[in-house]
């Protein structure tokens, strides 16, 4: 058996390539999908399946892709009308060399939600591992919320029963392999641990430590997580089918003044992903500061579908990153990147601005001397709760471009966040407005706790 998981970056999520035999199958494939092809030319297996644990919501399939470069046949299951591939039915198997796979349905997360079972006939006639989908990760399970308040509690009824009543009674020694890691939007507070069993999340996962059913859909339903726009068009996208890449795309140089005519169009939209202290420094008036470590994520909080986009890069080596990280979340339409990214901008004689910076300390004394300033965090609720920055203020940053003239215009604005990427991208959205004046702290929360200063938290959150 060969086992192989595929990380992508950004968006947090898992693929996997499992083989056995001259025969492979993949799970949940991204759209980008020549890993699948080298690990199979690498192992001398051929792709025969494609299984898809749900209709994914963060990021764009790439099972039509594999199909259409492979043969291999797509399979999902039940509860949705899908406008391809082929619908399973509950219990399901098929053979791998020496491999048996079963479809279990999972609903909870969807209702079409299906994790699949590994039994290997060489150890036997148990289970071995469980590929789980949005249905259960390490320290925590699948978000019920997608489909509105109105069908949360049926769907956490529903996860409590796939969990505990199919789920677990597989045995504690069954490996778990899910969907996402730490840092993905599909999960409150999935852990940063990579391996696990069924047994260890049956001692250790918060979520399963509900007394009863009741306990647990009440924990389901008391979450607050943010669901970006950019997840309809996903969930609608995978469900049809998403257009073919075909291959990889690779946008094209611009040199500066090729870059201007393009940055002057109406349409345009221009993407920065640098880091924010480099953003400070120098950027091109207009830009989104979308840094790496956001961007997948962040982007279709603020990115149009309908626009060309046009590409800033703070190191040339970032450009297939970058690309990659948009086309998993259905931009194609990059126009270009900025030859020697901003610094040839300005050597060209090209105005450039800035976006001055606060350190904690410098934050610290200016709120001490009671100097006229709005400083606003724009994490998410369930972070703001946690602990912020006495007399703050609270916009998240995907709500914040409809929600602009709610921030003070005629006092300094100081952005803060986690560590200081979606305060920049906060401060590039204000910095639109030409009256604003913006600054963005570096480290902000993290460094502003680890300097000592005090924190405000609510009552509930200090409860929890």
């Amino acid at each position: 058996m060969i086992l192989q998981r595929i990380k992508s970056e950004g968006l947090a999520h898992n693929s996997y390539f499992l083989a056995s035999g001259n025969e492979a199958i993949v799970i949940d494939p991204r759209r980008d999908c020549q890993v699948y092809l080298d690990l199979a030319e690498k192992y001398g297996n051929v792709i025969m399946h494609v299984f898809e644990t749900h209709c994914n919501e963060d990021y764009l399939s790439g099972s039509i892709e594999l199909e259409n470069l492979t043969g291999a046949d797509i399979y999902h299951g039940p509860g949705l009308e899908w406008k391809f591939g082929n619908t399973l039915a509950d219990g399901e198997e098929f053979r791998l060399g020496k491999i048996r796979i079963r479809a279990l349905h999972t609903p909870g997360h969807t209702d079409e939600s299906t994790s699949f079972i590994v039994y290997d006939s060489v150890s036997g006639s148990q289970p071995v591992m469980v590929f789980t989908g949005d249905t259960l990760f390490v320290n925590e399970v699948g978000r019920t919320d997608l489909c509105g308040p109105g069908e949360a509690q049926r769907l956490a009824a529903n996860l409590f029963e796939s969990i505990f009543g199919r789920l677990l009674p597989l045995g504690d020694g069954v490996i778990v392999l899910p969907a996402h890691g730490a840092g993905s939007v599909c999960g409150a507070s999935i852990g940063d641990r990579e391996e696990t069993s069924l047994g260890i999340e049956r001692l250790l996962n918060p979520a399963l430590q509900a007394r009863n059913k009741e306990d647990f859909i009440k924990r389901k339903i008391a979450e607050r997580m943010e669901k970006p726009p950019y997840f309809d068009n996903m969930a609608r996208d995978n469900r049809e089918g998403p257009p073919l890449l075909g291959y990889m795309p690779v946008p094209v140089p611009l040199m500066p003044n090729d870059f201007r005519y393009e940055v002057q169009k109406a349409e345009t939209v221009l993407v920065d992903a640098s880091a924010p202290a480099a953003f400070g420094g120098a950027h091109i008036k207009g830009s989104y500061n979308l840094a790496l470590p956001i961007l997948p994520i962040y982007a279709g909080w603020v990115l149009p579908y309908d626009a060309p986009l046009l590409l800033v890069l703070q190191d040339p080596s970032h450009l297939d990153q970058v690309a990659r990280h948009l086309l998993r979340v259905g931009y194609d339409n990059i126009t270009g990147y900025l030859k020697g990214g901003v610094e040839s901008w300005y050597n060209t004689g090209l105005p450039v601005e800035h976006l001055p910076v606060l350190t904690v300390q410098e934050l610290r004394v200016l709120i001490e001397s009671r100097s006229p300033m709005t400083v606003l965090d724009v994490r998410t609720q369930a972070e703001w709760e946690q602990g912020r920055i006495e007399g703050a203020m609270h916009k998240f940053v995907g709500h914040l471009k409809e929600g602009v003239e709610d921030i003070p215009a005629r006092i300094p604005v100081a952005t803060t966040c986690s560590v200081g990427n979606r305060a920049s991208l906060a401060a590039s959205i204000l910095l639109q407005e030409n009256s604003r004046d913006v600054y963005n702290v570096l480290g902000s929360m993290k460094a502003w706790t680890a300097a000592g200063y005090p924190v405000v938290k609510d009552p509930v959150a200090v409860s929890r």
